[in-house]
């Protein structure tokens, strides 16, 4: 029988590869480089963290969410290069229903495309599935980012549909968002496995 899911005690997920542990407070301090020097990695973000004051208020919401049991934070250390790489998180957390929203994913340019990415997912979703017992993981982007449908689509995601502009975007247009998911039988069914050999393929 798994223990039910506390919001208050720290996990850290990890591999050989990357440390994904709980935000903290004067996490801002060490993503500012990112805020600074590379903005526009928050093109498609609802809640942009470009420039130093943005990226303070993106980890005041952040530990807010979590304090009220509807989010989980995580920021990405990449053991090879020994650097903090980005941010991800678990949110919509439904224990109830069993189902939660994996997103708010963004590395910094330099580990992007480096395979970082599919091991974050496969901890992430392992212990979604495995250790907080979910039957569904959600996905959702904008649908024109291209790029980050094609690596939701690359790790297992099932394409169901488009909300047609359902969100308000920063500039004041509209987005349609796109929602794709994983479900708990077919994590163990085929997704895992296949995620597994893909990250071989890039340790190799």
């Amino acid at each position: 029988m798994l223990e039910p899911f506390d919001f208050k005690k720290d996990f850290l997920l990890e591999d050989d590869c990357v440390l994904l542990r709980p935000v903290k407070p004067d996490d801002a301090v060490i993503l500012h480089e990112f805020a600074i020097k590379e903005p526009d990695i928050w093109k498609y973000s609802l809640i942009p963290a470009n420039g130093v004051d943005n990226m303070n208020q993106y980890i005041i919401t952040a530990l807010a969410a979590r304090s009220e049991l509807k989010e989980y934070p995580f920021i990405v250390f990449d053991k090879r290069s020994k650097e903090y790489a980005g941010s991800t998180r678990f949110y919509d957390i439904q224990l109830n229903n069993q189902t939660l929203q994996l997103g708010y994913t963004w590395y910094g340019k330099k580990f992007q495309g480096t395979g970082l990415n599919l091991h974050c997912k496969y901890l992430m979703l392992q212990f979604a599935f495995e250790q907080m017992n979910m039957l569904r993981v959600e996905f959702r982007a904008d649908a024109n980012n291209a790029q980050s449908i094609a690596a939701m689509k690359k790790i297992g995601c099932k394409e169901e549909g488009i909300l047609r502009s359902n969100l308000k975007k920063v500039d004041g247009g509209r987005r349609s968002s796109i929602i794709l998911s994983i479900l708990k039988d077919e994590w163990f069914g085929v997704v895992k496995q296949n995620l597994a050999e893909q990250i071989k393929k890039y340790n190799h």
